[in-house]
């Protein structure tokens, strides 16, 4: 590793190691207030980082601000429905196989770009396709264990992030990053504010320390993303969102008492081995807007 890249990479991995002690927060609620509400306060503690992220020239009230509208509110919907799929997800089930399904989002990304950037894709990243599915098959075992909520939200998780992402590299290059991250907050906030509104609960003090983990937690994750990606490509910065698995198995070991299965941990390298071919195809293809993917957290 080169020495100028060394704290680049090292920020990289601390970014996508404070997403996982965000997820871990909020996974450490039990499901004891609803997914809405862990959103709501998760992303309204998330606007602390805005003075941090915002670009010299840029104003805070260009969060409501953008050059493309539907774009704007794509964002938005997109960041509202991830997290409340994440947060199902790692509620109700291992971090770990929230994790392997979350990763799908490369796969994810591709068949949407064929979809909507009318990309031309290569047997190779369809043979990437098919070996995450074929991961996820070993990890969800159908047939064989029941499927429950928890296993659709880390799907919609996955999607969404994988909407955010193809609408970034169609788009992305035209807005301001106080605009990409504030749809990315005022999205959950909104949506979670008002689902959480008939079941409201107010949160115990030990409750409110996961909840501001959760939050502020991931807002420190997109601050170290974008200094990361300021000082190292995004070639680098990317394979280290595969980090989070090691993270996730450590507190499911040590904090959960989640012990990773032999089969599950089979699918889990499928999974991943699937991604991280996918990126190395981009890297070598360059599809369509690969470039123009700012430095945020898809959710």
């Amino acid at each position: 590793m080169d020495r100028s890249t060394a704290p680049g990479i090292l920020l990289a991995f601390l970014a996508y190691a404070a997403y996982a002690a965000s997820d871990a927060s909020v996974k450490l609620l039990e499901g004891a207030l609803s997914p809405y509400e862990a959103v709501f306060f998760g992303a309204l503690s998330g606007l602390l980082a805005l003075p941090l992220l915002r670009r010299r020239g840029e104003r805070l009230r260009d969060v409501f601000h953008a050059n493309r509208r539907l774009m704007w509110w794509v964002r938005a919907a997109a960041a509202a429905t991830g997290s409340l799929g994440s947060v199902t997800a790692f509620t109700h089930l291992s971090m770990a196989e929230a994790f392997s399904l979350l990763f799908l989002m490369p796969t994810f990304v591709t068949l949407l770009s064929v979809v909507l950037l009318k990309e031309q894709v290569g047997w190779r990243r369809w043979g990437a396709v098919l070996m995450g599915f074929v991961g996820v098959l070993v990890v969800l075992r159908p047939g064989f264990r029941d499927l429950g909520i928890g296993h659709l939200g880390a799907a919609v998780g996955g999607l969404s992030g994988a909407v955010t992402v193809v609408m970034l590299r169609a788009h992305g290059q035209s807005e301001k990053r106080m605009s990409l991250y504030g749809a990315g907050l005022l999205g959950p906030i909104v949506t979670g504010g008002l689902l959480m509104l008939p079941g409201f609960v107010w949160p115990t003090p030990a409750q409110w320390v996961w909840l501001l983990g959760y939050g502020l937690l991931a807002a420190a994750g997109n601050i170290l993303v974008m200094l990361a990606s300021a000082r190292i490509p995004a070639t680098l910065v990317a394979p280290t969102q595969y980090s989070q698995m090691l993270w996730a198995i450590a507190f499911g070991y040590l904090v959960f008492d989640d012990p990773l299965e032999p089969v599950m941990a089979l699918g889990v390298a499928i999974i991943i081995l699937a991604g991280v071919f996918t990126y190395m195809r981009e890297t070598v293809r360059r599809p369509k807007g690969w470039r123009r993917v700012p430095p945020l957290h898809p959710q």
